[in-house]
């Protein structure tokens, strides 16, 4: 399968910039909505497509996707950069590697909890805050390594560099027990065991929260 790793940033256009406090809220949940809403826009031909592109914001107004298919050209945009993704790899290769993911797990008698937040559960709420990353490094690290298992790499190593929680988008309702899930951004270095799979899975993503920008892994070959 023929996969499509594009760049595609915001029109500088009068008319598309006419339209930036609608396509860039300052609300964060409300941004990522917006953002998947306006993604769409070079994906969605038809009224049933189904998502089949993965993405992630880089930096105001740019956005890098992974795609089964090219971006289509749209008034929102400029003209897209997109390169073919098929990457040579071989079992034991190491690469530099960067992940934003909603991680989670199937817990006994609850169901799907997110990896830090359900640890942080456990702390009292005074503490959080300077527990946050050391519990985010611990359970992200532990997470990635048990993706590796099915996904065909080993991980080396990793960091956290962030880790936030942001409301489920279009949640309206009592700020108390509003929807929410955590978004962890990841550096590292990781080994190919199986190449096949590994691809197949950059395909598919990492985690949660896709439709939210989650789930992109970016890898570069070591110099």
């Amino acid at each position: 399968m023929t996969l499509y790793l594009s760049r595609l940033r915001l029109s500088r256009a009068p008319s598309a910039q006419a339209l930036n406090d609608i396509l860039n809220p300052r609300e964060p949940a409300l941004r990522l909505d917006a953002h998947h809403r306006l993604l769409w826009a070079a994906f969605a031909d038809s009224s049933d497509r189904k998502r089949d592109f993965l993405w992630r914001e880089e930096k105001a107004g740019e956005f890098l996707t992974l795609s089964a298919r090219p971006p289509a050209r749209s008034e929102l945009f400029e003209e897209p950069d997109v390169k073919e993704f098929a990457p040579q790899l071989a079992v034991g290769e190491r690469l530099a590697f960067a992940l934003r993911a909603n991680a989670t797990r199937e817990k006994k008698e609850v169901g799907r909890v997110d990896v830090v937040m359900d640890v942080l559960h456990a702390v009292p709420k005074g503490s959080r805050a300077s527990e946050r990353m050391a519990f985010a490094q611990r359970e992200g690290s532990a997470w990635l390594t048990r993706q590796g298992v099915a996904a065909g790499f080993r991980l080396v190593g990793v960091e956290v560099g962030d880790y936030s929680v942001m409301a489920l988008p279009g949640h309206r309702g009592r700020r108390k027990g509003q929807p929410q899930f955590g978004i962890l951004d990841m550096t590292g270095i990781l080994e190919v065991t199986d190449p096949t799979a590994f691809l197949a899975r950059l395909a598919q993503g990492f985690g949660r929260a896709k439709a939210f920008g989650c789930g992109l892994m970016l890898i570069r070959r070591r110099r």
